[in-house]
């Protein structure tokens, strides 16, 4: 009894989601692993050959990775295994260095997974994970909507019951062979498909609690089953072999290290990009937090385990985790039962599993790739922020025609120049006082009919926003351009509670503001400086520079400094009087002080 407690500790600190787990969660996740499995079957034999290697390395690569990453990984729903873009990237790889299909050649792709789990376990844990958060939400939008189509487009192949096309066609090869081969239509594919997708959207309507895909997966074979008897043959899944990974250590020559490693790096950039995309399309629709850095453990330990059980590269599958969540996974048990479902379902039940039709499978990734496009969220985007709209539909049409790994790149690339392209261009605001409120709070000069006259002698200036290298250019045209106008003011205080940042660049940018201010007779102060700008400020002696009495806590005491040290022969002559203390400037006694 003493040791049960501080084991089940531990275990829930490891395993957050056991504390879910309860007779209803194991019936869920087990029915969801065993939709996966089924899905999962022509997948793994289809994108092995994408490989360039034998079909049973694909059921291998779903099985062994598939429990190592839902049980070291953060996410609850991400089902990992082999992909699309992992295969075309592997088989692009190592084609000029072996035979595809050779002993060799399945050496080397198994040694290079190794590698890629080393180098994702690195990652992991050196805590880079942090990287994962520069994929912005509107590149994920666009990243989930690609892949969408994507499904949506190699799912039409299937549905139609055409014959198999070449290894490694792209998206728009795709659409043109469905295209040019639509007289070879087969009706009873298209009607298996049609009762597929019948089943699972009557059932998300009127009993959306049950296993709608498994169920219309069911009615679909039933279907197929009874055509045959017509006469009327669908494709079918067929006779597998046998999914037992066996236990093998890679043999490549030492002299090919430094290549291979060269090209698992490349593989693990495709495979990062890919699972922590994954993560966090799933994670949009769970509402779970992902942990970018335990995601990354995951998928290292998953590809080192893998390579020793002759797997090859693998990564989170969204032609897997979308359909995992939506068949109701509660936890990543439903990945675990996938795997042992499917070892289970190839050894006892090949004969049945050779009947399911292939026009059901593209059938329910169809619905699949529907649920994922979401076009509401498109149109809500569209409505909020025309950029990041754009952003979303470059990602997308990247997605369509280039890698995926490159069209993620390429959206974060995106993301970050609009975010930089706005952060170099902070707002400059000139302040002034309310002239109808009796209390005269500060408000915004510019256009404001509200607003009091400036004083001639002093500019109150807010920044909003970072002065760093890149905003730099920005700041200083717009204090040349105050310096520069006819009748400038000769003093400034800038309000800089909202300047969150400053690097060297920045800080050298206020030192030589400084000295213009002082070379025209006038001066410059900050109020409210963070501490952060206030140290950069220190370690280039900046603040001796400037003075610590040009800094201030406070309004009311940074107004009350300054205006004494104004020119007394200008404010005897004016007639703005904007700030209290004006009433104890020269000629204040000839003016009539009514705020």
């Amino acid at each position: 009894m003493p040791t049960t407690k501080p084991v089940s500790r531990i275990a829930t600190r490891l395993f957050p989601w056991l504390t879910r787990v309860d007779a209803g969660c194991l019936r869920a996740d087990a029915l969801a692993g065993l939709l996966g499995a089924l899905l999962v079957l022509p997948q793994g034999i289809a994108f092995a050959a994408l490989a360039g290697l034998p079909p049973q390395y694909g059921l291998y690569t779903a099985i062994v990775p598939c429990v190592v990453a839902a049980m070291a990984g953060s996410s609850w729903h991400v089902v990992s295994g082999p992909t699309n873009a992992n295969s075309l990237a592997l088989l692009a790889m190592l084609a000029p260095l072996a035979l595809p299909g050779s002993a060799g050649y399945i050496e080397l792709a198994l040694a290079v997974t190794l590698m890629v789990g080393l180098l994702q376990l690195a990652i992991g844990g050196l805590r880079l994970g942090w990287l994962a958060h520069f994929i912005s939400p509107a590149a994920l939008r666009g990243f989930m909507g690609g892949a969408a189509l994507l499904i949506a487009v190699h799912a039409l192949k299937d549905l139609l019951g055409l014959a198999a096309m070449p290894i490694g066609q792209g998206a728009g090869a795709v659409l043109g062979y469905v295209a040019g081969h639509a007289a070879e239509l087969q009706p009873a594919a298209l009607g298996v498909g049609a009762v597929a997708l019948a089943v699972v959207l009557a059932l998300r309507r009127v009993a959306p609690r049950w296993p709608a895909m498994l169920i219309a997966l069911a009615a679909a074979t039933m279907a197929a089953w009874w055509l045959r008897r017509a006469g009327m043959g669908v494709h079918t899944v067929g006779l597998l072999p046998s999914p037992w990974p066996a236990l093998h250590l890679p043999q490549v020559p030492l002299q090919r290290v430094p290549e291979l490693m060269g090209l698992a790096f490349a593989l693990t950039i495709v495979a990062l990009g890919q699972s922590i995309s994954i993560a966090k399309a799933v994670a949009a629709r769970s509402g779970q937090l992902i942990d970018a850095d335990r995601e990354f453990i995951g998928q290292g330990l998953s590809n080192m385990v893998g390579g020793l059980f002759s797997c090859y590269v693998s990564c989170g599958s969204l032609n897997r985790s979308m359909p995992n969540l939506d068949a109701g996974a509660r936890t990543p048990l439903a990945a675990v039962f996938s795997a042992v479902l499917l070892l289970a379902l190839v050894a006892l039940s090949a004969p049945l599993l050779a009947l399911i039709p292939m026009a059901a499978i593209g059938a329910l990734l169809l619905w699949v790739a529907w649920s994922l496009l979401d076009l509401p969220s498109w149109r809500e985007l569209a409505r909020l922020s025309r950029t990041d709209f754009v952003i979303a539909l470059a990602t997308l049409a990247a997605t369509l025609t280039l890698r995926l790994e490159v069209a993620i790149l390429l959206g974060t690339l995106a993301s970050l120049v609009t975010y930089l392209s706005r952060t170099a261009r902070p707002a400059m605001r000139s302040m002034g006082f309310d002239s109808f409120a009796a209390d005269r709070p500060f408000v915004v000069v510019d256009g404001n009919p509200r607003a009091m006259p400036e004083c001639p002698q002093l500019k109150l200036l807010r920044m909003e926003g970072s002065v760093f290298f890149g905003a730099v250019p920005h700041v200083a045209d717009r204090l040349f351009a105050l310096r520069s106008e006819p009748q400038p003011q000769h003093h400034l205080l800038v309000m800089s509670k909202s300047m969150n940042f400053i690097d060297l660049p920045g800080a050298q940018l206020w030192q030589r503001e400084l000295q213009a201010r002082r070379a025209m007779g006038g001066d410059l102060y900050f109020h409210r400086p963070r501490p952060q700008v206030l140290e950069t400020w220190q370690r280039i002696g900046f603040f001796d520079e400037l003075g610590e009495d040009h800094v201030f806590a406070d309004k009311r005491s940074a107004l009350a400094a300054i205006v004494p040290r104004l020119d007394g022969e200008i404010c005897a002559k004016c007639s703005v009087r904007c700030f209290e203390e004006c009433e104890r400037q020269p000629g204040a006694k000839d003016w009539d002080w009514q705020v």
